[in-house]
């Protein structure tokens, strides 16, 4: 490593200590290093101050992005979706004495089944442990697994225009075989076993291997089906009839009673405030913090910039390269 690197190096530690040294001088909890050491820190904002002292207070979280996990992923930073930091929320939100009610603002096409499966499964373990009220206010887009962490809420405000439903799971991959083929490419593979290389994008896809993976999907399926069933307190008959894969407007989900209302994320506060007889409530909103360590790997990240972004790259093409079902609306 050259000199000039050695002393960015240097330099970057001795910033680190001060902005320890500072953080700790302007705090007098406890557990502020090890907050600032965390994977999972954020910080808390206050967005609307409540109308008179001791006013309830809404947490608001975010959920924005594609709801998969992708670890760490140094170039990309705080932009990413955090899986393990937005669990984290929502049981902070829930533990938390001060915060009365949870807003969760969603605007996601989904992701991951099992991703979607723990922030369902956070969610629902939050309201029942803690007894406080789960609104969910849908952006843009609610579909897929959008809908699957939405559906166990209290309720559901989409606005009319909201994309949601995709209700259902997909697997897929590529296959290229006969282009290989056209080019004169073979492909020598050694197995355990003659599922091994199931969904191989280098040979044909035999019968029996599309019943094998169909029947993952459909397990998946009936899990999802069910998830609304018990979440919206409908028969299953009739999710199963909504649950095609079809999308809906926020008014047509509202028509169809996948959604209670329509109306702004302005408008989910005001019907939390109405059902609960809250008047003036303080909102606050959990926001992507940037640790000392996520700091630490920006500033080495500089220093290693091609090294870091190779990495990174290589996570995510590694992550989504195999198989995967997915709780996701692809447009």
């Amino acid at each position: 490593m050259s000199g000039k690197r050695w002393a960015a190096l240097i330099l970057s530690v001795a910033l680190f200590f001060i902005s320890v040294l500072y953080q700790l001088s302007i705090s007098s909890t406890d557990d502020t290093y090890e907050k600032l050491l965390s994977d999972t820190y954020f910080d808390e904002k206050v967005i609307k101050q409540g109308e008179s002292i001791g006013s309830p207070t809404i947490a608001v979280l975010n959920l924005e992005g594609v709801i998969q996990d992708i670890g760490d992923v140094p170039f990309m930073g705080s932009l990413a979706y955090n899986h393990k930091q937005f669990l984290k929320m929502i049981e902070e939100a829930g533990k938390a004495d001060h915060v009365d009610g949870i807003i969760l603002r969603v605007n996601t096409p989904g992701g991951g089944v099992v991703e979607s499966a723990e922030i369902h499964d956070k969610l629902v373990e939050v309201r029942e442990l803690y007894q406080k009220p789960i609104y969910v206010s849908m952006g843009n887009t609610a579909a897929s697994g959008g809908y699957y962490v939405s559906a166990p809420a209290d309720k559901i405000v989409a606005h009319p225009a909201t994309v949601t439903g995709s209700i259902g799971v997909i697997m897929e991959n590529i296959n290229f075989s006969e282009l290989a083929e056209d080019m004169g490419i073979d492909f020598n593979t050694f197995t355990s076993g003659k599922y091994k290389d199931i969904l191989s994008a280098s040979r044909p896809m035999t019968d029996e291997e599309k019943d094998i993976l169909q029947t993952i999907v459909d397990e998946m399926y009936d899990d999802f089906v069910q998830v609304i069933v018990e979440g919206r307190g409908m028969s299953e008959s009739k999710v199963r009839e909504l649950a095609d894969g079809r999308i809906y407007t926020g008014k047509q989900a509202k028509e169809l009673d996948l959604v209670d209302a329509l109306g702004s994320f302005e408008d989910t506060v005001a019907l939390m405030e109405e059902d609960f007889d809250w008047n003036g409530a303080e909102l606050i909103e959990y926001k992507v913090g940037v640790g000392l360590g996520q700091l630490l790997g920006f500033s080495v990240k500089n220093l290693f910039q091609k090294d870091s972004e190779l990495l990174g790259i290589l996570n995510i093409i590694r992550d989504s390269s195999g198989p995967r079902a997915m709780y996701l609306y692809s447009r």
